[in-house]
């Protein structure tokens, strides 16, 4: 798309160097800590799977085991590695006999080089069978393509994965592109997986690695009747952010949902425990292939759209710079934003616009993923079709690349797959109706959309250089995002977070560093 804002270069410059900054600090702090999590996931990647008789994922015992305590500042790999040896089991079974009682992970005794080759070849194995999820999705891409973007992002969230099933494949026969399955609510803030196929949840489904399997599964299958490869999306955030994106890898997921303030600001994580688990995170992310989206989206529920918008800018720019510098492409940046104005406001489309353009021109290479109105949304369901009617053809204008549709029946019901079916005919009416608009048409240099974008971008500048110079501990302590303040050693998880001791090592880091390209070691 042509640039069409004559946004300032200078303050673009400003804003990502000041971003940057900020990123490497927190990657520093990142860098020199790991967390519960961590070693869960780094554990499910070189093969643990299972649970025990009480239904207690078999990494959970591991990781919490007395002996972990003093074991996890070292990094789980090395004595994991030993008690194979000297078990002679596998990873699964040796993560059985600890969880059984019969193996104590401390007193584990084997050569220490045998130990290291043993988990090394199981890393090194891992990183093969990341290479083989990518190529099989690039293959079904090559293959079947996926449609021209945006992308038609639909939610599914019965709490019964089975049912999910019957409703993503309605949904792909009437033009979805996108399936995302949401979470059981409040899965975030639990510090395991569950284990199995699950047919409860409420608000939503859980996620499990089964789940993720029976859902890419139905869709491989929609996928090749529509003649279009269907995008599966999940969550890789709350308590077990590290796991569940290794499971989306392990199971071929495309699109999971990876914010670096999210958990912190609205579901009150830990800042340590969330900016250490997301380094972990987008470097597996980065390494599968997987098109991250971000959550500034949610900024503008609880601080108002018109006064707050540069704040949602600030945050793609750290987003985009903690990404980069995890080894994801822009390709995989679905940053995001929303439409959450007043529609009774005066000209609140043409503000609306102004800053999905001047978010397409910042990220010219990256899918953003935008969001539909909510906030305002309320019982009419005629007057939220045509809330939902205009910020679709927001998204087709400036060229987003991931369109969460909008539901008419949002402030009522999780809505029936009748509403996502009329959801999806007025969508891809109105974009197609309008598919080249924005080729033909520009913006007065002295109107009001360049004005706003000018403006927010000078506000995310200031911001940033301010953020840049308190630190983003500090500048969440403030309550600078989203009108939430939060303390660094408040929040759900910090007993997870461990600081490095010197002999740290984890192997299966190193490969997904190497799989990116990516500086430096574990040790």
């Amino acid at each position: 798309m042509e640039p069409k804002l004559d946004l300032d270069p200078e303050a673009i410059r400003r804003c990502r160097k000041a971003a940057g900054a900020v990123a490497e600090s927190v990657l520093r702090f990142a860098s020199e800590r790991t967390t519960a999590s961590i070693e869960r996931a780094t554990l499910r990647l070189i093969g643990v799977e299972g649970a025990d008789a009480d239904g207690v994922p078999l990494v959970n015992r591991v990781v919490d085991c007395d002996a972990a305590k003093s074991i996890l500042p070292s990094g789980i790999s090395l004595a994991f590695g030993k008690a194979m040896v000297a078990t002679g089991l596998d990873a699964s079974g040796t993560a059985r006999a600890v969880a059984d009682g019969k193996l104590d992970l401390g007193k584990a005794v084997a050569g220490e080089d045998e130990a290291r080759e043993r988990v090394a070849a199981l890393a090194r194995a891992a990183g093969g069978r990341v290479a083989a999820v990518a190529a099989a999705r690039n293959a079904f891409l090559d293959r079947l393509g996926e449609g021209r973007r945006p992308l038609l992002y639909v939610i599914v969230a019965s709490g019964n994965i089975y049912e999910d099933v019957v409703q993503a494949k309605v949904c792909v026969k009437a033009g979805a592109q996108v399936i995302a399955v949401i979470r059981s609510t409040a899965q975030s803030l639990l510090d395991y997986i569950p284990e199995g196929a699950t047919t409860e949840g409420y608000g939503g489904t859980f996620a499990t690695q089964a789940n993720f399997r029976v859902m890419r599964t139905a869709l491989d299958e929609v996928s090749e009747e529509a003649g279009r490869y269907v995008r599966l999306c999940n969550y890789a955030s709350g308590l077990c952010m590290p796991e569940m994106a290794s499971l989306g890898r392990m199971e071929r997921l495309d699109v999971m949902l990876n914010d670096a303030l999210y958990g912190i600001l609205f579901r009150d994580i830990n800042m340590q425990r969330t900016l250490t688990d997301q380094a972990f995170s987008r470097l597996v992310s980065a390494a599968g292939g997987i098109i991250i989206n971000t959550g500034e989206d949610n900024y503008l529920t609880t601080a108002d759209a018109r006064e707050a918008a540069h704040t949602v800018l600030a945050s793609q720019f750290i987003n985009e710079a903690i990404a980069l510098r995890c080894g994801l492409r822009p390709w995989q940046l679905g940053l995001g934003h929303a439409m959450q104005m007043n529609p009774n406001d005066e000209d609140m489309f043409l503000l609306e616009v102004a800053q999905a353009q001047m978010a397409r021109e910042i990220f010219p290479e990256s899918p953003l993923k935008y969001m539909p109105p909510t906030k305002f949304m309320t019982g009419n369901i005629f007057r939220g079709h045509v809330q939902d009617a205009l910020f679709s053809l927001a998204s087709v204008m400036t060229g987003q690349g991931i369109h969460l549709l909008g539901m008419m029946t949002e402030a009522m019901h999780t809505p029936h797959i009748h509403d996502r079916y009329l959801a999806l005919e007025a969508t891809r009416m109105v974009m197609t109706a309008a598919r080249n608009l924005s080729e033909e048409m520009c913006w007065k240099p002295d109107g009001k959309v360049r004005h706003r974008a000018a403006e927010v971008l000078a506000r995310a500048t200031d911001m940033l250089e301010q953020v840049e110079a308190e630190g983003l501990f500090a500048a969440l302590e403030k309550g600078r995002f989203a009108d939430v303040a939060r303390s660094p050693k408040g929040g759900r998880g910090l007993k997870g977070v461990h600081a490095k001791s010197k002999g740290y090592w984890n192997p299966v880091e190193d490969v997904l560093r190497d799989a990116v390209a990516l500086p430096g070691r574990s040790e």
